[in-house]
C-alpha cells in the first residue's frame, strides 16, 4: 500500500496471557453511549474518520477474516456518504503509513486487502500522534483502532489520548483477543479521549461490523443518518443519544 510515512518510534515487548472475557452487553452499551461524543462537523462539512490497523504478525491467523470485516465496514461508510476516511496502519520495523483522505472508500478497501502482516512491535503512539496532528490541521470526527497487543509506554499513550480528548477526538478502541496489557491500555485510551472500548473475537464479528457501521453512519450524518439506518446497532445508538446529552 502506498501512503505517507509516519515518523517511526520504538517500544518494549510486553505480552501477557489471555485472562479476559469477551465484552459484555454492558461494554457494548457503553460503547454505543460514548459514540454520541463524536464531534459533529460545522457548517455542513463532511465528517473525518481515521481508521487505524495493527498489521503486525500476531494478527496473521485472523487477518483474512478481519480484512473482510473491515472491507464491509468501508462499504457501509461509502453508502452512508458525507464522510472522508483515512486508512492508517503499522507493521514491521517502524513502518507506519497513512493514506490520503478519500470520500470514495472503495479505494481504501482495495488498498487494505493488499496489506500483509509483518513482524514488529506495536506503534500505537504514532497513530495517536498522527490523529492529534491531523485534527490540528482540520478537525477529525473520530479515530477507530483495531489491534490485539500493546508493547509501548502506557503513560505516553495516556498523555496522547488525553490530548485527543481535549481536542474532542474520541478513540474507539477495538481489541481482538485477550492480551491483558492491551486491555488496560485500550480502555484508558478510550476513557481519556472520550471514546469507548470493545473486545471482540471470531464469534463477535457481526456485532463488531454493525457497531463500526453505526459509528460511521453517525460520524457522517449524525442522528438524521442513524434514523434512516435500520440496523439494531443504529437503533441502540439512537436510544443512547435520546437518553444522553449528545443530540444531533
Amino acid at each position: 500500500m502506498s501512503g505517507r510515512d509516519i515518523t517511526s518510534g520504538k517500544g518494549s515487548k510486553s505480552v501477557v496471557p489471555d485472562k479476559q472475557a469477551q465484552s459484555s452487553q454492558g461494554d457494548i452499551a457503553h460503547f454505543l453511549d460514548a459514540a454520541r461524543s463524536i464531534a459533529r462537523p460545522a457548517g455542513g462539512e463532511s465528517g473525518r474518520l481515521i481508521f487505524a490497523l495493527d498489521a503486525t504478525m500476531s494478527r496473521q491467523p485472523t487477518w483474512d477474516a478481519a480484512c473482510m470485516l473491515q472491507s464491509e465496514m468501508f462499504n457501509a461508510v461509502g453508502r452512508a456518504g458525507g464522510l472522508n476516511v483515512q486508512l492508517v496502519y503499522f507493521r514491521g520495523f517502524g513502518e507506519c503509513r497513512a493514506s490520503k483522505w478519500v470520500a470514495d472508500t472503495t479505494q481504501l478497501r482495495d488498498l487494505m486487502v493488499r496489506i500483509d502482516c509483518r513482524g514488529g512491535h506495536t506503534q500505537i503512539a504514532k497513530i495517536l500522534k498522527h490523529a492529534r496532528d491531523e485534527t490540528v490541521r482540520k478537525p477529525v470526527s473520530a479515530l477507530v483502532f483495531i489491534g490485539d497487543a500493546m508493547e509501548e509506554n502506557i503513560d505516553r499513550l495516556c498523555q496522547l489520548a488525553g490530548e485527543l480528548g481535549m481536542r474532542k477526538v474520541p478513540c474507539f478502541m477495538f481489541q481482538e483477543g485477550g492480551d491483558v496489557a492491551a486491555n488496560t491500555a485500550f480502555r484508558e485510551i478510550a476513557r481519556l479521549s472520550g471514546g469507548a472500548y470493545l473486545r471482540f473475537d471470531g464469534g463477535a464479528a457481526n456485532a463488531l461490523l454493525n457497531l463500526l457501521k453505526a459509528v460511521a453512519v453517525y460520524a457522517s450524518g449524525g442522528v438524521t443518518a442513524l434514523e434512516k439506518d435500520k440496523s439494531r446497532e443504529s437503533r441502540l445508538l439512537l436510544e443512547q443519544l435520546s437518553g444522553g446529552k449528545g443530540g444531533s
